[in-house]
């Protein structure tokens, strides 16, 4: 088998495959990206030829360790770019706490789970686990933000997006179907949507806001930033871990310090004119392909061995998350339009939540977008915080 050997080649190669796979989404129109996105072609596809020895070589391995964390830090930053809390204060304090209903109810079952399921996932899985989590709550961008925060196995990775993918079209699928049985939830649980327009119409509002065309110099002023950010965030990561050391708290390691500080540092600047950048999503994307193809190439197919018993819990905590979310609704009288809208902006993301949120009334849009910011705000945190509950149950 070929192997490249050259650094640029690699990057090159990672880069293009990427851009075409997201050129065949957008102009082939091809059906098979509707249940399986780019995003885990990508990942596939390099995994396929990492195990084929396509990167096996000292220059890969030489620019892979020499991109992956500047731009995994870099992606992070730019990625909470987008999550400024007053605009997430138009969803009001009803919709917030559904949507943090079902990221607990959603971390309810990944910790009655993991118990019962460890022995057969694998070994080392706490922390590509902790990382799933991440990616319950936020997006695949939490996800890759757990690479360096959590000591991740590739392998175990690989299995943990494998069920990322499974159930997340299972669930979407799920929840459309759903929609048709709608009023059976609501006259079930004496729903109130009283306010729902009132909320839909200030979130649609404030979502057009943002629809901004961005010039070269807002490009070439956010990737210099980003960068520049990701080179001090490391910097002072490392400063943060030897005065962690220096009073016994050697568990906050440089990977989780650096994390902590970025993610807290694009909240802060979220809400300054920063925030308002254009093509502010649009290159935290690039850095999302870019980070995963790195990511896939570290990460032999045979790995994927193990992961028919990660699908199987998956749906078990998907199982849990209903039944919980249905008796918190039966207490606070939760719609399924809402409920539905916020389990998906925590399963998919800010893309995926207005596909269920318009399967009910188009003008709801809005409130599923500004639930997947939310879920990107938080979500670095929430898998931090599995992190540490499931390296106790290890």
């Amino acid at each position: 088998m070929f192997t490249i050997t050259n650094g640029f080649t690699y990057i090159a190669f990672l880069m293009f495959l990427a851009g075409g796979l997201l050129a065949l989404e957008k102009y082939a129109k091809w059906k098979i990206f509707n249940w399986v996105p780019p995003l885990v072609w990508i990942y596939v596809l390099n995994m396929v030829f990492c195990t084929m020895g396509l990167y096996a070589s000292e220059e890969c391995s030489a620019a892979y360790g020499g991109l992956k964390n500047n731009l995994l830090y870099a992606m992070i930053f730019v990625m909470l770019l987008r999550c400024d809390f007053r605009k997430l204060a138009k969803l009001g304090g009803r919709m917030v706490a559904i949507f943090l209903g079902c990221s607990v109810t959603i971390a309810a079952g990944f910790i009655i789970g993991y118990p019962i399921f460890k022995g057969m996932l694998g070994a080392d899985t706490w922390a590509a686990t902790a990382a799933l989590y991440a990616s319950w709550v936020g997006g695949s961008a939490n996800m890759a933000a757990m690479q360096d925060a959590l000591p991740v196995d590739p392998g175990a990775y690989s299995c943990a997006l494998a069920l990322d993918t499974v159930c997340y079209s299972v669930w979407i699928a799920l929840l459309l179907f759903m929609v048709r049985y709608s009023k059976k939830w609501d006259n079930s649980v004496k729903a109130d949507t009283s306010k729902l327009s009132a909320v839909a119409d200030a979130a649609n509002a404030e979502v057009a806001k943002e629809k901004k065309q961005a010039k070269s110099a807002d490009w070439i002023w956010l990737i210099g930033l980003a960068l520049f950010v990701s080179a001090m965030s490391q910097k002072i990561g490392l400063l943060m871990n030897t005065g962690f050391k220096a009073v016994g708290l050697s568990m906050f390691d440089k990977g989780t310090c650096t994390t902590v500080f970025v993610t807290v540092l694009g909240l802060a600047c979220a809400m300054t004119p920063i925030g308002k950048l254009p093509a502010v999503e649009e290159l935290s994307n690039i850095f999302l392909y870019a980070v995963v193809s790195l990511l896939a190439t570290q990460a032999p197919l045979n790995d994927l061995l193990s992961a028919p018993m990660w699908v199987v819990y998956g749906v078990f905590i998907l199982i849990i998350h209903v039944v919980l979310m249905y008796l918190l609704s039966k207490v606070f009288h939760w719609d399924l339009c809402m409920v539905s809208t916020a389990s998906v902006a925590n399963i998919g993301g800010s893309a995926s939540a207005p596909i269920i949120a318009v399967a009910y009334h188009e003008s709801y849009a809005g409130i599923g977008v500004l639930m997947g910011v939310l879920g990107a705000a938080i979500g670095n945190f929430a898998g931090l915080g599995m992190g540490a509950i499931l390296k106790i149950m290890a």
